[in-house]
């Protein structure tokens, strides 16, 4: 069922439709190392077989879970020149993609790469520079719909779909599916597939027993693992302990892992939180601890006290505003100077230049760079007045 050309391609139309980006890669024929970040089941993979494929080139499909430094060497020995599809490219640590670095930047070898997550912060600054990023989005029920139908002419042949009409899936039955998917092209083929396998027969009733099966459950796991975390971190910033122990209870029961929840918590408490009740970081760094020394399924209990804690609490990010107001400023104007009052006069020469001159140890006055003195960033509790 995968498309063999960019005319088979469902979806991405802003970067496969005519005279858009990878339209123009494929006419050219000129492929050069990219980025595709975009959800789960978007066309990611199917997209770099694609051009690989126009451009006449070895692909190597690669998963940077399970592969190293000694995978990539052998790819660049054996072949003068290929393309490397590596997947889940955010989970290579900053010496896997150094080493990348001189077969990009020679053009041995022209990586795609693709992440569900934001470039900027998973891939290294030197390599992000050497590609260029694509961002590709959820398919539309629309796209959705047409991967249906060509996952129903594929299973034509079979008796189920034989008796029921191969292209006429009853209306509620599709509805089902392009729900279920959200997006996800890979959700909607493996329920398809998986239902046929079990029932023969493709009914709504089939397709819900279908989603109980523990291995459609885990082979989700990895697609709904960030929208699930996303759930629950909403679930607690809105003080909704019920939808945030649901969405806890999800992840627990795909064997997510303890320390991934339990750090978000940590963050959780700072962010969301913050200054509106302090002890909620000492709570949440508690629960990280219990992840770590009790592990499941003991520490399901310790996330549970702490999910609820959390959401019960009071929230002000009051702190985590100021602070991103202040972190903007800095980049905006960089390293303004500092006054000099407040500098530390470690050397004669320092004390000379004014080095720590007028220093007071509790001033009423602003201490930050002439250019801001008028600055506010913090106006949140026990902040002092103007």
């Amino acid at each position: 069922m995968r498309p063999k050309n960019l005319t088979e391609f469902i979806g991405q139309v802003h970067l496969v439709g005519s005279n858009q980006p990878l339209s123009l890669v494929v006419k050219t024929r000129q492929l050069h190392s990219m980025i595709f970040w975009g959800p789960p089941g978007c066309g990611k993979t199917t997209l770099a077989r694609i051009l690989a494929g126009e451009v006449k080139l070895p692909i190597t499909h690669l998963s940077a879970v399970s592969c190293g430094k000694a995978d990539i060497k052998k790819i660049v020995t054996e072949l003068p020149k290929s393309v490397l599809f590596l997947d889940e490219i955010h989970r290579f640590n900053k010496a896997q993609q150094d080493y990348l670095l001189p077969f990009v930047e020679t053009g041995r070898l022209i990586l795609i790469g693709a992440t569900t997550e934001n470039p900027s912060f998973s891939v290294i600054s030197p390599l992000l520079s050497r590609c260029q990023v694509f961002v590709l989005e959820a398919l539309t029920k629309q796209d959705l719909l047409k991967v249906l139908n060509r996952g129903l002419k594929h299973l034509r042949g079979e008796t189920c779909l034989r008796r029921q009409g191969s292209s006429h899936l009853g209306g509620e039955v599709k509805d089902f599916l392009l729900e279920f998917s959200n997006g996800d092209a890979r959700q909607l083929l493996n329920l398809l597939e998986v239902t046929h396998q079990l029932y023969r027969q493709v009914t709504v009733a089939n397709l819900t027993k279908a989603l109980q099966s523990k291995w459609l459950r885990y082979d989700r796991k990895g697609d709904e693992h960030f929208d699930t975390i996303s759930a629950l971190i909403k679930s607690m910033r809105a003080s909704d302990p019920d939808a945030a122990l649901y969405y806890l209870a999800r992840m627990v029961a795909s064997g997510d892992d303890p320390l991934f929840i339990a750090r978000r918590m940590v963050v959780f408490a700072s962010e969301d939180i913050g200054m509106a009740q302090p002890t909620t970081l000492v709570v949440a760094n508690a629960v990280f601890q219990a992840c770590q020394t009790i592990g499941y399924p003991e520490c399901q209990e310790n996330l549970a006290q702490g999910v609820v804690y959390l959401a019960l609490a009071k929230k002000d990010r009051s702190a985590y505003d100021a602070y991103m107001a202040a972190l903007a400023d800095v980049k905006q104007y960089g390293n303004l100077p500092i006054p000099l009052s407040i500098r530390n006069p470690v050397t004669k020469l320092m004390k000379n230049l004014g080095y720590g001159a007028g220093y007071e140890k509790y001033p009423k006055t602003s201490l930050l760079p002439d250019q801001l003195k008028n600055k506010k960033y913090y106006n949140g509790p026990l902040a002092q007045p103007g």
